[in-house]
């Protein structure tokens, strides 16, 4: 089976004792030539990984930040197989790791079977689908790990135990925690019971976890990275991206943001 960027990433902080920063964006928004800008732009401010939201036009999970950000992408043209030859692209000059983040809409319209190894080919390490539960995975599951694409599952604070078990035996690379009850969006506070739901799932799984939703600024951050083995900001990054629009300088602005981001993260 060939190497999985994100075990690499994840196995090299181990050794060095870091957290890792994993900034997530809307893919296509406003172009894939910004995406793949700022793919760029997030590795050399100290990116580990990178989360590519492939647009759907029924985000449920998401906010008004993405929704907004996933309209934009569509209207460009924005469409998974697109999303792939832009991996590739980037592929050319970057081994960031490269996490796509999609509703199960749009890989069943390009084939369940068909997904991962073109995913695979392209260049892309795992895949988060957001609204397929782990017993449904199924066929895309056993298709992802014939591939070598990690298939990465979440678990939600109100996940039982046997549960955690079950995502945890499922998912590769690494685990990621809802942080919240809802959907995606900045907040202005983390949880209050967001420590004692991260140790409730490490009591049950080894695999690494990565902590998201709601990670807003570098002080939140700096707080998920004391608990986490890695911290996801998506929302805050696609409100920057929405907020630098059509200034000349948008992605070394949104890097600004990111820049801030990793000086907080341990």
């Amino acid at each position: 089976m060939r190497r999985n960027r994100i075990d690499e990433t994840f196995a090299r902080l181990k050794t060095r004792g870091g957290r890792g920063l994993i900034p997530f964006l809307a893919a296509g928004d406003p172009s894939l030539e910004v995406t793949e800008s700022l793919v760029y732009e997030f590795e050399a401010r100290g990116a580990d990984l990178v989360e590519l939201g492939v647009p759907f036009s029924d985000p449920l999970a998401d906010g008004v930040v993405n929704q907004r950000a996933y309209q934009r992408a569509l209207e460009s043209g924005t469409s998974l197989p697109r999303i792939l030859e832009s991996v590739a692209r980037i592929r050319r000059r970057s081994e960031i790791p490269i996490v796509l983040m999609s509703y199960i809409n749009p890989i069943h319209r390009f084939g369940l079977q068909r997904f991962p190894s073109a995913a695979r080919d392209a260049g892309v390490d795992g895949l988060i689908v957001s609204d397929c539960p782990p017993e449904e995975m199924g066929e895309l599951q056993v298709a992802l790990e014939g591939a070598g694409v990690h298939p990465i599952l979440l678990i939600a604070p109100t996940s039982p135990p046997r549960r955690i078990a079950l995502i945890s035996a499922k998912s590769r690379g690494y685990i990621y925690y809802v942080s919240l009850r809802g959907v995606t969006g900045p907040r202005d506070r983390l949880p209050d019971d967001l420590a004692a739901g991260v140790r409730r799932v490490r009591a049950l799984t080894d695999k690494p976890l990565a902590v998201g939703f709601g990670i807003s600024t570098p002080a939140q951050a700096r707080a998920v990275s004391e608990l986490a083995d890695a911290v996801i900001v998506g929302s805050a990054v696609v409100a920057t991206v929405e907020q630098s629009l059509g200034t000349p300088h948008l992605a070394a602005r949104v890097g600004d943001f990111v820049g801030g981001l990793r000086a907080a993260v341990a």
